[in-house]
């Protein structure tokens, strides 16, 4: 299988983790207007699972190093399995309570209070379980990125409108508590599935192709739990059924399949690129994902053109720290 060897490389891997993951959900744009989240998330599941098949199937069973695709799955114990697609459902389940926030609460409130406290949550626990890198620069540099996303909230807050802080509330500031806290544990399920130098297989565990394959399972089944559940049951708006899921036209269903082969390539960049860089900046450099979402707003959507005086500055201090913070969790690792 393809293996990275190079740091510099591995960063750029991480970089490619950030676009995808802060990107994939500007493909539900490109649906027509009425087309519900929870109808294009199946496509998105489907584009997520035929992705990381293909990349398994190529770059997963090419090379000498390592364990090839196939055998590394069917080499794998259940423990492993089970680890790799129980993260995959924690996922799942994250990523539904964050669009549940932001429909109640607003982007202002879901993405500081769930990513910022994912992204804490993540670096620690993957830290404290593979402790590579410097403790100290690695901190600082999520620090630096957690005030990015901070600065953010706060300039979204200054936007007029519904799109403003004042669709705030204590139900979606729980849901968006409960995203950030399954959002970064999920991560250690699928590095524990996982053998640290994928040059080097050992014997039970997966691969970074094996590895974003199951979880990629693990998402799809578990959306026939907490997606069909949210069609029935939804936070916001009215239940929708599998008929008007049908009803979608080909363009509408191929939108949420490349918002998943977004997601997809991403989190396969970014398990690819840790066994180089470490599990812990592996995540922390994926996260800045919410800067990369923030770029789309700011430079291609024009969501701040109605924004207040001073809002512009607010927005280059974001990036100054999100910047800073990337630079600091790179160079916990450099050689």
């Amino acid at each position: 299988m393809y293996v990275v060897h190079s740091y510099p490389l591995a960063v750029v891997f991480c970089v490619i983790t950030m676009l995808g993951w802060g990107s994939w959900a500007t493909t539900r744009k490109l649906a027509r207007p009425d087309w519900r989240f929870e109808l294009f998330y199946w496509d998105y599941t489907l584009g997520v699972l035929l992705l990381t098949l293909l990349l398994g199937l190529t770059l997963g069973s090419t090379g000498t190093e390592g364990r090839a695709f196939l055998p590394d799955l069917s080499q794998a114990s259940g423990a492993s399995l089970l680890s790799a697609l129980a993260g995959g459902a924690i996922f799942n389940l994250a990523n539904l309570l964050l669009v549940a926030a932001i429909d109640i609460a607003g982007m202002a409130v879901a993405f500081p209070v769930g990513i910022g406290l994912a992204l804490l949550i993540g670096v620690v626990v993957n830290y404290l379980a593979a402790p590579v890198g410097n403790a100290a620069l690695l901190g600082a540099g999520v620090l630096l990125v957690t005030v990015a996303i901070i600065l953010d909230a706060v300039a979204y807050r200054r936007l007029p409108g519904p799109g403003a802080g004042g669709r705030s509330s204590s139900r979606g500031l729980f849901l968006a508590l409960a995203c950030g806290v399954f959002m970064g544990l999920f991560y250690r399920f699928v590095a524990a599935a996982m053998y640290a130098d994928p040059a080097r297989a050992q014997s039970g565990k997966l691969g970074p192709y094996a590895a974003v394959f199951v979880l990629a399972v693990g998402i799809f089944l578990s959306s026939f739990i907490w997606n069909t559940l949210a069609m029935r049951k939804p936070l916001a708006g009215p239940p929708v059924g599998l008929r008007d899921y049908f009803a979608g036209g080909l363009g509408t269903h191929l939108t949420g399949v490349l918002g998943g082969v977004i997601w997809g390539v991403g989190m396969s960049c970014n398990l690819i690129a840790s066994g180089r860089a470490g599990f812990a900046i592996s995540y922390g450099l994926g996260q800045g994902a919410t800067m990369v979402a923030a770029c789309w707003g700011v430079f291609v959507w024009k969501e701040f053109r109605t924004a207040p005086a001073g809002t512009s500055r607010l927005l280059a201090a974001m990036f100054a720290c999100f910047l800073g913070g990337l630079a600091l969790i790179v160079l916990a690792r450099a050689p």
